[in-house]
């Protein structure tokens, strides 16, 4: 019960930004943490994080970023870029008065924290990724194209292109079951389907729930699903190749801002792409020249899976850019 009644302390508003409105949830007083979700998440998915930050004198904002959750939801994918995106991110960052924040990033999350950190490093104090690392923008290729050079039509970036597609194959399971397909995957393969099948339907669903989450916590992102579906989530996928083309002017660059980056060991991008060799090797430190790489034991959804490791591993980063977390 404890669980549900710290999640009752939890504030909520809707905040307008980019010309749109947006839903965020925030707990605690202090430095600003801005807490990015992945797909399919919501806010809901930093409630461990939420919690233990604002514990520790942080001031924590877990927004359902545009297309998810309670924010607004523009139909058109070509408002899925992450220019508009890390817009929405500086008008909270200005909303709440703030020149420079924490920011964490998963999954999606990540990849928004890392072009947030390119776009505007003035305004990203320290950042942490986790699963997603950043990798250059590809001179001559297109991301979805080098996507299906890599893993075939049948990987869920290529099938989550096609507009109406996977909101179809979705629509055949009830919502708690895709988000167990989702959330609990242990696969360590990157999302790939037999010739002819959906994605969907080649997820197992687990007969289990794993003792890292309940029923009832996967139910509140199944419900909220049930009202927004998921063709703003799956727009941030059909924005891809704009975004190929939108990020042409930062073609080489580097991330400056100090960076924390935290992988599950058997996550399925981690273990997928030659990932694991790329954050290894010494090409990803040459991108993001002030890092720091945690492999943790876990999966994709690790901050979620295990949640007090890596809130620890946030708090142990962003600490050392604090004089004092409870000051003002």
């Amino acid at each position: 019960m404890d669980h549900l009644d710290s999640m009752s302390e939890v504030k909520h508003q809707r905040i307008k930004t980019n010309g749109i409105w947006l839903h965020v949830a925030e707990k605690g007083t202090g430095p600003l943490v801005l807490l990015l979700h992945g797909f399919p998440e919501i806010w809901y998915a930093w409630r461990h994080q939420l919690n233990y930050l604002a514990q520790h004198g942080f001031h924590a904002v877990a927004p359902d970023l545009r297309g998810y959750g309670d924010s607004d939801s523009p139909i058109d994918p070509n408002s899925y870029t992450m220019q508009h995106i890390v817009g929405d991110l500086i008008g909270l960052l200005d909303h709440f008065g703030q020149q420079q924040a924490f920011v964490v990033g998963s999954d999606w999350g990540a990849n928004i924290g890392w072009n947030l950190s390119l776009f505007r490093p003035d305004r990203v104090k320290a950042y942490v990724a986790l699963g997603v690392p950043y990798f250059p923008r590809s001179a001559t290729t297109k991301s979805v194209e080098a996507i299906r050079k890599l893993f075939g039509d049948e990987c869920h970036v290529c099938q989550f292109q096609e507009p109406g597609r996977a909101e179809r194959s979705f629509a055949r399971y009830d919502y708690l079951t895709v988000m167990k397909k989702f959330l609990l995957i242990t696969s360590t393969d990157f999302l790939a389907a037999p010739q002819g099948m959906e994605i969907i339907d080649f997820l197992p669903t687990p007969s289990t729930v794993p003792s890292w989450i309940t029923e009832e916590e996967l139910m509140v992102f199944a419900d909220k699903f049930l009202e927004s579906g998921f063709t703003g989530p799956l727009n941030y996928y059909r924005a891809m190749d704009l975004n190929w083309e939108l990020l042409a002017p930062w073609q080489g660059s580097k991330i400056t801002v100090p960076t924390k980056y935290i992988a599950g060991d058997k996550d399925m991008v981690f273990k997928s792409w030659g990932m694991k060799d790329f954050v290894e090797s010494g090409v990803f430190k040459s991108l993001v020249p002030n890092l720091e790489v945690v492999i943790i034991d876990g999966h994709h959804f690790i901050h979620q899976e295990k949640a007090q490791q890596v809130s620890h591993e946030i708090l142990s980063f962003i600490s050392k850019f604090t004089t004092s977390a409870t000051s003002i």
